[in-house]
């Protein structure tokens, strides 16, 4: 991750990031309380696993290798459906997907990543700044998802997790100035994002709410988490103190400005148009023909 030069940065105390693993945590257990699989029919075959966690425990390994609850139990507490979300008027849904997990190891994965980027970003900019863009990236996720996938269930906080990731990169872009290892850090950031895009090309995976996500999340960065410009706190306080001193130089550069600007324009317009379009019920796939192959691409070995 990028470091910075010198200078006198607060650093926050952490505590969102805990809070929304251990919500997603609760959640999972909650959901599966309710997916009671030895009352279905895979619990009256003796196929749940493992037994001895009875309530508790998971469905066949067939029907859910991701070591979770069944499909219908995820729709039952808020998985995204387009059918649901567009003709049930449950929008909410848009929202509560990003809080359940297909599974332990789904939960894993992610919790570990939001604790990874999570913590860091929280320490820098502040609970508020880093649960906004967990939140409406998620948001943005879930928009892209729906438009796009019309005949499956959509779970998970990728949406989320990829515009901090978004945000990450466009931190790194807008406050450029300020870094000392920037083109170790663009590295990093690009290389694990590519990584989490390509996973999304396999089966079962959704990848419109990781791209919605990232693209949300990036736009976020260049408005929520802009900083002052390398020098400025040291020429604003010289500035300050000391008569006939050389003018301070600007808080933010122009480009940061421009920046926010064009960001700031195309977020609240992109989820605009996303959430008219949903409305109204639109597929995706008839105004963009060939954006199914960002979601997954066929081989020799799966079918999408």
């Amino acid at each position: 991750m990028p470091s910075r030069k010198n200078r006198g940065n607060t650093q926050w105390t952490a505590w969102l990031t805990p809070v929304i693993v251990l919500a997603s945590i609760a959640v999972f257990i909650v959901v599966m309380f309710v997916n009671d699989c030895p009352k279905t029919v895979a619990g009256a075959n003796g196929d749940c696993v493992p037994r001895f966690l009875r309530r508790f425990s998971f469905q066949p390994l067939r029907e859910n290798p991701l070591l979770g609850p069944s499909s219908s139990t995820l729709e039952k507490m808020g998985a995204l459906e387009w059918s649901k979300v567009v003709k049930g008027n449950e929008k909410w849904r848009l929202v509560t997907s990003m809080w359940l997990h297909a599974g332990v190891i789904h939960l894993i994965v992610n919790m570990f990543d939001v604790v990874v980027i999570g913590f860091r970003l929280e320490r820098q900019f502040g609970f508020i700044r880093v649960g906004l863009i967990y939140l409406i990236s998620g948001f943005g996720g879930s928009i892209l998802s729906a438009l796009f996938l019309r005949n499956s269930i959509s779970v998970g906080a990728s949406g989320a997790l990829l515009g901090l990731l978004g945000a990450m990169l466009s931190e790194l872009i807008t406050n450029w100035t300020i870094y000392a290892n920037k083109f170790a850090a663009l590295f990093t950031i690009l290389f694990i994002v590519a990584i989490d895009l390509a996973i999304g090309l396999l089966p079962w995976v959704d990848n419109f709410a990781h791209i919605g996500g990232f693209l949300t999340g990036f736009l976020l960065g260049f408005v929520l988490l802009v900083r002052p410009q390398y020098g400025w706190e040291e020429s604003h306080s010289s500035a300050s103190h000391q008569y006939g001193a050389p003018r301070a130089r600007s808080k933010y550069n122009p480009c940061q400005y421009l920046l926010f600007f064009i960001a700031a324009v195309l977020v609240i317009g992109g989820l605009a148009v996303g959430i008219v379009m949903l409305l109204k019920g639109e597929n995706g796939n008839k105004i963009c023909k060939w954006c199914h192959h960002l979601d997954c691409i066929e081989t020799s070995r799966w079918t999408c």
